[in-house]
This record gives C-alpha cells, sequence and structure tokens, in this order.
C-alpha cells in the first residue's frame, strides 16, 4: 500500500510565487527543497558529505545483531566444543529469522522520511508508530513461535546429542528477546526517516557493551553455561529496543502522532512490507543454495567459502550503509516533490557506492592475500580463502553501486518492483548455480577453479543481474511516487 503525498497549498501558493524553499516540522529546509541549486563541486562535496553523515552511524547499527554472536562465539567457545557447535546452529537459526524482518527498517524509513519531505511530521511519526506496532506483533509470534520449535529446527540443522541439547538451550534463551530487535528495526527506521542517525549507533555501541558485560557475568562468573550467554544477548536486545523506541514515542506524541495499536496503520505497514519480505527472503534463498553448492564441491572448498562469506558478510553491511543514506535523502527528496534533486541525489549516492566498494574492495582482496592464516592452519585452505577473497573483492564497486542504487528504490518505495526482480534473479540464479555444481565443477580438478567458478558466478548473476535490473529501472521516471 502506498500513500499519496501531494504538496500541500502553502507549498503550491511558495512555488508559484518564486519561494521554492520548503521546510519541515523542524523549520529547516528540505533536502529536496530547491531544484535551482548549484551543480557545482561545492554541491557535491555537500552531498558526499550528507551522505557520509548517515551512512557513517548507520554502519554501526548494521553490525549490531552479527557483534552479539561475536561476543557470544568468544565467550562460549570457553565452555567446550558442543557448546560452541550448539552455539552455531542456534545463532544460525536467530541470524536468518531476524534477518528476514529488515523490512521492518527499510518500510519505515522511506516512509518516515517521505512524509517529513512533504512537510506532513506528524504523519510520518505516526506511520513510524504503527511500525513499531507491527514490528512488536511479529517479534511476539516469532519469539513464542521459534521457542516452540526450538527443538526440531536444531535437529534439522543436524544437532544431535550434547550438540542438540546447547543448541536447544541457547535457541531459547535468546528467542525471547525477538520482540526487542525487531522494534529496533522499527525504531532505526523512525530515527533514520528523521536523519537522526547518531542515536541508533549510539545504541548499538551501548547494546554490544551491556551484550559483553553480561556475558562474562552469566557465563564465567555464575556459570549459567550456554543458556546464560543467550540471556545476556536478550537483555541487550531489548535494551536496544526500549533506549531507541523511548525517543520515538517522545518525538511521536510531541508532535500529536497517536500511540494507540490502529489496525489500518498496522495493515499499510505490513503490506508495505510484505514486498521487501519477498525481496529478502529470495535473496536469502539465493545464499541457502551457494552454501549447498560449496559444499557439493568438497570440504575444502566449503571451509574456504566461509571464511570468505564470514567476511563479506561484515564488509556489506559498509556498502549498504550507503545505500541506506542514500534511501533517506531521496524519499526525502520525493516527499518535497523535487525531482531533480532525487535525480542528483542518486547519482551521488551511486558513486559513493562505487567509490565505497573500490576502496572496500581492494582492501578485501588485499587483506584476503593473507587472511587465510587466521581462519585455518592448513595451508591449501590458506590458499583457497585467498582466491575467494580476492575474487569478490574484484566485484565490491559492482556490489557497492547495486547497493546503492537498491537503497534509493527502496526510498522511493519501489517495493513491487524490487520484490519481482529479485525473485526473478534469484530463480536464474539458482538454477544456474545448481547446474554448475552439478555438472560443471565435477570436471573441474582443481579446488581453486571451484572456488573462483563459484564467487564469479555468485557475483555475474546474482550481483550483476540485481545491478541491471536496478540500474534499468533508475533510467526510466517509472521508481519516482
Amino acid at each position: 500500500m502506498r500513500v499519496s503525498v501531494p504538496i500541500d497549498s502553502s507549498d503550491a501558493k511558495a512555488t508559484s510565487s518564486g519561494d521554492t524553499t520548503r521546510r519541515d516540522g523542524f523549520g529547516t529546509p528540505h533536502a529536496g527543497a530547491n531544484t535551482n541549486v548549484s551543480n557545482g563541486p561545492t554541491d557535491a562535496r555537500s552531498t558526499n558529505r550528507r551522505i557520509m553523515a548517515l551512512a557513517l552511524p548507520t554502519f554501526g547499527q548494521l553490525i549490531a545483531e552479527p557483534t552479539f554472536i561475536l561476543i557470544d562465539t568468544a565467550i562460549v567457545g570457553h565452555i567446550g566444543d558442543a557448546a560452541l557447535a550448539g552455539l552455531s546452529i542456534g545463532s544460525t537459526i536467530i541470524l536468518t529469522a531476524v534477518g528476514l524482518c529488515i523490512f521492518l527498517a527499510y518500510s519505515t524509513t522511506a516512509q518516515v522520511a517521505h512524509l517529513l519531505g512533504a512537510g506532513r511530521r506528524r504523519e510520518g511519526l505516526q506511520a513510524g508508530i504503527d511500525g513499531l506496532w507491527l514490528a512488536l506483533s511479529i517479534g511476539t509470534v516469532l519469539g513464542l513461535g521459534l521457542f516452540a520449535a526450538a527443538e526440531p529446527l536444531c535437529r534439522a540443522l543436524g544437532g544431535q546429542g550434547e550438540v542438540l541439547e546447547q543448541a536447544v538451550t541457547y535457541t531459547r534463551a535468546i528467542v525471547l528477546g525477538a520482540p526487542g530487535m525487531l522494534m529496533v528495526y522499527a525504531a532505526n527506521g523512525i530515527s533514520r526517516g528523521l536523519q537522526k542517525v547518531r542515536i541508533t549507533l549510539i545504541a548499538a555501541v551501548g547494546g554490544a557493551v551491556v551484550n559483553t558485560v553480561l556475558d562474562v557475568l552469566f557465563v564465567i562468573v555464575l556459570n549459567w553455561g550456554i543458556a546464560g550467554s543467550g540471556v545476556a544477548t536478550l537483555v541487550a536486545q531489548w535494551f536496544m529496543g526500549l533506549f531507541l523506541v523511548i525517543p520515538a514515542i517522545l518525538w511521536s506524541r510531541a508532535d500529536g502522532a497517536s500511540l494507540r495499536p490502529r489496525l489500518a496503520g498496522i495493515a499499510a505497514a505490513g503490506g508495505d512490507g510484505l514486498p521487501l519480505f519477498i525481496r529478502t527472503l529470495a535473496i536469502r534463498a539465493a545464499m541457502v543454495t551457494t552454501v549447498a553448492c560449496a559444499a557439493r564441491m568438497g570440504t575444502a572448498v566449503l571451509a574456504g567459502f566461509q571464511a570468505v562469506n564470514s567476511s563479506w558478510n561484515f564488509a556489506i553491511n559498509m556498502l549498504d550503509s550507503v545505500g541506506i543514506a542514500g534511501q533517506t535523502l531521496v524519499a526525502t527528496a520525493l516527499g518535497a516533490g523535487s525531482v531533480q534533486q532525487a535525480r542528483r541525489l542518486t547519482r551521488a549516492t551511486g558513486r559513493a557506492g562505487l567509490v565505497t566498494g573500490a576502496v572496500i574492495g581492494t582492501a578485501f582482496a588485499v587483506v584476503g592475500l593473507f587472511a587465510g592464516h587466521f581462519f585455518s592452519p592448513t595451508p591449501h585452505i590458506q590458499t583457497l580463502i585467498a582466491v575467494g577473497m580476492v575474487t569478490m573483492g574484484i566485484f565490491f564497486p559492482l556490489q557497492g553501486w547495486m547497493m546503492a542504487i537498491d537503497g534509493i528504490l527502496i526510498g522511493a518505495r519501489d517495493y513491487r518492483y524490487l520484490a519481482v526482480t529479485c525473485t526473478l534473479t534469484a530463480v536464474v540464479y539458482v538454477t544456474l548455480i545448481l547446474i554448475l555444481a552439478n555438472m560443471v565443477t565435477p570436471a573441474l580438478t582443481s579446488d581453486l577453479m571451484r572456488t573462483a567458478v563459484l564467487w564469479a558466478a555468485f557475483n555475474v548473476v546474482l550481483m550483476g543481474g540485481r545491478g541491471l535490473s536496478n540500474g534499468l529501472r533508475v533510467r526510466s521516471d517509472a521508481w519516482m511516487r
């Protein structure tokens, strides 16, 4: 469901009289207020600074949940091998479930920023409150459902004996924090939409500190075992949720937004989020298939793949943060009715993504030449890691540009297009990668060639396909609504 955002009468009068400056609820000009601004170097530098000012704190927030799992891994590793294996299974479940709900952040950001740009701050905050209620509802159902299904899920992922027991214990301890974590997503959307992103970084850092302190207390001091690690993360998730939700409530009350659950508003938020959920599901399915294909190529290839994939999952957040920054700025510009400014911001965000991808890709490839020593003592695995990271590094500029434009289209609320194109791209990729794993790579006698072919296919077909569809879309006017 989309909300049409007409220019109000006062804006129309200002435009007709030659005053193109439009102001939001803060009394400050919108990002897209003046469509006649200079395109010179000074303006370009100013735009880049605005993108980076939003991107850097956003990156810190994006790595919150992976950081929690990393902290848990470091602490639980001292309990025993079975506990660490159980953590691997439990963390896979929670990261997958929570990751599929990232649409709560994306859709809320776009909606709040769009309405703020239109000078409808109260309605934007109301949409944010509706998103919070949706997050709480989904999180409650998700948490209870995963708690009840913890044992069969852990068993399905290969848990047996003591490992299964540890995995179930950790999963049941951590999943009740799901409502808090999903509210973090929705509250982040409000903060990003309002371009108040520093608070999201503070919340992420605070959550990491709380998680670390409680992990040490519960696991090491009180000897609660793996359950203590799960409880520590649960508390940190709720801490972050409350830390971000309380300011959002205060901002909303100050502008007259209702805090009561509105079924129509929650349904509208869910309707906006459904295409983004489908988009995310398609991408996740493609990633799972890639892991399965790596496993078919042999233990060595899979081991190298895991090291590269883990490193990539961390680095990709830097690229995603640029896309989210562009998402916020373009949504605000479109809400203000400034098509020219939206186009300028789109070009600037695309360039920022490309440059960021080039810088990170270079570093990724260079570090990859030596990173294998940190992941494995086996020289063969170290070489496979180097091949994978260098191959991936070459394609990082493509990924940076693609994810930047992806963020732009989300900011424009072009959700259905993204859902359709991501699904089609994923179907093509899954088909080709299965053919590759079953028919092509068995003919390759070298693990090095298999690794290079796997990562090249991932980037050319999946990432390249998404980049192609996104690039074609932004060349038209259909996405600017």
